[in-house]
């Protein structure tokens, strides 16, 4: 990531600079960021919200921020980001799972949210990507894990990045 944060630094000091190759240079790139996808992907890039950790194959959003979601849940409305201000970890459900609850040995450590949402999920570089049933959520707001409750590799998840699970009576 370092060589990222420093090719991000060196371009946009190319872009500052004066002289001709340099206008030229910022013409262009004037040109492609009044498109939408290069624009897109090139603010993410500055932005760091293009960072993607690599937790391994599932979701689009797995390893990535997410999105400031309108939610719903039973005590109103709530914006996704609200939720991480604790700086704990949450699960986020977004299907109707009333009897399922595989946070247990975890309870402790991991908010568990209930909530819908109307919205498309729009995700910085990717673009929208469709909703997951539930989603765990690290507190600098990536993406641990994605799935049903009822997946097998929560659990592992859970432990993966929250430790192991207290001992339940």
């Amino acid at each position: 990531m370092g060589a990222r944060v420093l090719h991000n630094t060196m371009a946009q000091v190319a872009l500052s600079r004066g002289g001709d190759r340099h206008r030229a240079l910022r013409e262009l790139m004037g040109e492609l960021l009044a498109m939408d996808e290069p624009r897109r992907r090139i603010a993410g890039m500055l932005s760091g919200l293009d960072i993607r950790y690599e937790p391994g194959e599932g979701h689009p959003v797995l390893g990535r921020r997410i999105p400031d979601l309108d939610l719903r849940t039973h005590a109103g409305p709530v914006r996704m980001f609200t939720l991480l201000h604790e700086a704990r970890p949450v699960l986020l459900n977004l299907v109707d799972e009333p009897g399922v609850d595989p946070l247990g040995p975890w309870a402790d450590r991991v908010r568990r949210v209930d909530a819908r949402c109307d919205a498309a999920w729009e995700l910085p570089v990717i673009g929208e990507v469709p909703a997951p049933p539930a989603v765990l959520i690290r507190p600098d707001g990536h993406v641990a894990w994605a799935g049903g409750l009822d997946d097998p590799g929560l659990p592992d998840a859970l432990e993966t990045w929250f430790g192991p699970g207290a001992p339940q009576p």
